[in-house]
């Protein structure tokens, strides 16, 4: 598959700043990859234009960048040129590209230091960033049912969080509502059930919309481990073994399910 030199571009930042979702990616169909090339590196910009500056108002300023870049998507008019703007343009329709808003407004609670209000406020925040991602991903490739990307994507997203909570902390973040083990564990297991709610609706999801679930092929056995093993989120040590990352996407590129 030849890739445009914007789908090259895209691939390389998501290898050096995703290295996950570009594996994922890699373990799709080389068709589906024109899509989560786009959406993946847009999804790492937006991710990390709150990190790149200690100055809040242009860290504000480069998030109204990207949601600026989306509107003149959902307008269906002229889009900025830029390498990833311009082939996310040529995969999403105007109703995701709105739909995608939520997701870059999400991301100024990074900018702050502020905790989260409460379980809700956490939960919008997943499901505003990584629930969001997916449903956009699967709708390009071809149509996914909305409460189910929403279920994935916050289990796939609190899996992330969960790893990430060392070293939100050292930048000076308070991401958990209730960093004690049992308030570990018990987040892991409302993740874990809304994981099962989405696996419902799997079945459902066309052949070429699967793709789009990859990016999730850690999250249940990792959330299992937080539920199980706590300390392990405190202790920056959720992880699994390189041989069970490995069988595990080998088996969801197989089948197409996580």
């Amino acid at each position: 598959m030849q890739l445009s030199d914007d789908l090259i571009a895209c691939a390389g930042l998501i290898e050096r700043g995703d290295p996950d979702r570009f594996t994922a990616a890699m373990a799709a169909p080389p068709e589906a990859r024109r899509v989560l090339f786009p959406l993946y590196a847009f999804n790492l910009e937006v991710a990390r234009a709150p990190w790149v500056t200690q100055e809040t108002m242009i860290a504000e300023m480069r998030l109204q960048w990207w949601r600026d870049a989306l509107e003149e998507i959902a307008k269906g008019g002229a889009v900025r040129r830029h390498e990833v703007v311009t082939p996310l343009a040529q995969v999403l329709d105007r109703e995701t590209a709105a739909r995608l808003d939520p997701l870059v407004g999400a991301r100024r609670w990074d900018i702050y230091r502020d905790p989260f209000e409460d379980e809700a406020h956490l939960t919008r925040y997943l499901e505003e960033t990584s629930g969001l991602l997916l449903l956009a991903a699967g709708r390009a490739l071809g149509g996914i049912d909305e409460q189910v990307a929403l279920d994935a994507g916050y289990a796939f997203g609190l899996a992330a969080f969960l790893r990430a909570v060392p070293e939100l902390e050292s930048k000076g973040r308070v991401p958990l509502l209730d960093g004690r083990p049992e308030g570990v564990a018990a987040l892991a297991r409302g993740g874990l059930a809304r994981l099962k709610r989405a696996r419902k609706g799997f079945a459902g999801v066309p052949k070429a919309s699967r793709p789009a679930l990859l990016a999730g092929w850690q999250a249940g056995p990792l959330l299992a481990l937080a539920a199980k093993e706590p300390q392990r989120v405190a202790e920056g040590a959720l992880e699994l073994s390189e041989f069970s990352r490995r069988a595990r996407l080998v088996k969801a590129g197989f089948t197409g399910r996580v």
